[in-house]
């Protein structure tokens, strides 16, 4: 069968939630009265919709449970009604243990059975294992167990789409630091907010140009938080030529970077093409780990670093549909 001849795949998301149990981490199942079964959270993305947004949207609608999202978990591939099926989990857990950083387990709220989900669960991880209908959720929760639950996550943004540099000085602003977002770059930070949202609310470190700081101002009107400019982000300090930068620049610029992580908190840092990637290198220098791969960001792109214990324990990169 021709590759245009296969039915589409069905994109999914969901999450393996979690809370601290006495014994160690337990977690959430449903059961589906439909299949008669035992699994994780889940279902189909809307069109459009950002499979981030999937999966919190989706656990929270068949668990009653508002959650933010950890660590990238595995993708699962199978056959549904016939055609394949891609799922992508996250750890997530209890939007409230989340913000306030509770150590003890909170009493679940009650649960309202319905025609998709009848029932759920709270286990322990070997119990939650047995109940399991299917392997490939077995196997989502073996790569759960193999690293720490709890991640802090570090967000690195690159600025949405912006008015062209040239054309805004010939209009007669030689400031480039004053160059504002087009209307799509506006329509994408809003989009932006509403991503981002879905893991733990950060603090905001962003480059002092109007076009970062436009970007991640939904996200932290979203979150109760603030914009904090960073001089030390402005540009020209690019990767390319950074030894041809000036010293005192690189120097504050790799300080803020190297506190931040060493804060040990959730943060959001907005930056350039230029300098985006020297950020990188810090991050993952003051972890002790390599640099993930993956190509640069695009315009509204965001890579997410998850961070536990001074290790750096996983990435993901995610983009915006233009």
């Amino acid at each position: 069968m021709a590759d245009r001849d296969k039915p589409p795949k069905i994109p999914a998301a969901g999450a393996l939630l979690w809370r601290p149990g006495e014994q160690g981490p337990e977690v959430v199942l449903v059961h589906r009265p439909r299949y008669d079964d035992w699994s994780f959270p889940k279902g189909k993305c809307l069109p459009g919709e950002h499979v981030l947004i999937t999966a919190v949207r989706e656990v929270t609608e068949e668990t009653e449970i508002e959650v933010t999202l950890g660590r990238r978990l595995r993708t699962v591939r199978y056959l549904s009604d016939g055609r394949p099926k891609q799922v992508d989990y996250w750890a997530a857990r209890p939007a409230a243990q989340a913000a306030g950083g509770a150590e003890e387990p909170a009493e679940p709220a009650p649960f309202t059975p319905n025609e998709e989900v009848d029932q759920l669960a709270w286990l322990p991880l070997t119990a939650a294992g047995d109940r399991l209908s299917y392997q490939h959720d077995t196997e989502v929760l073996s790569e759960f167990a193999s690293a720490p639950a709890a991640t802090t996550p570090i967000i690195l943004v690159r600025h949405a789409s912006a008015r062209n540099k040239r054309a805004w000085q010939k209009a007669g602003h030689p400031d480039d630091l004053t160059r504002p977002l087009t209307p799509l770059g506006q329509v994408q930070a809003k989009l932006l907010g509403q991503i981002l949202s879905c893991f733990d609310p950060a603090r905001v470190i962003s480059s002092p140009a109007e076009r970062c700081l436009a970007t991640v101002e939904p996200y932290a009107a979203m979150t109760g938080g603030v914009v904090e400019p960073a001089p030390a982000l402005a540009p020209p300090l690019d990767d390319l030529v950074l030894e041809e930068a000036d010293p005192a620049t690189v120097t504050a610029a790799r300080e803020l970077v190297t506190g931040l992580v060493t804060a040990g908190e959730p943060v959001v840092i907005c930056g350039h093409r230029e300098n985006l990637p020297a950020v990188l290198r810090w991050i993952c220098e003051s972890l002790g780990a390599p640099v993930p791969a993956g190509p640069p960001l695009r315009k509204g792109a965001f890579r997410v670093l998850h961070v536990a214990d001074g290790r750096l324990i996983s990435a993901e990169q995610h983009g915006l549909r233009s």
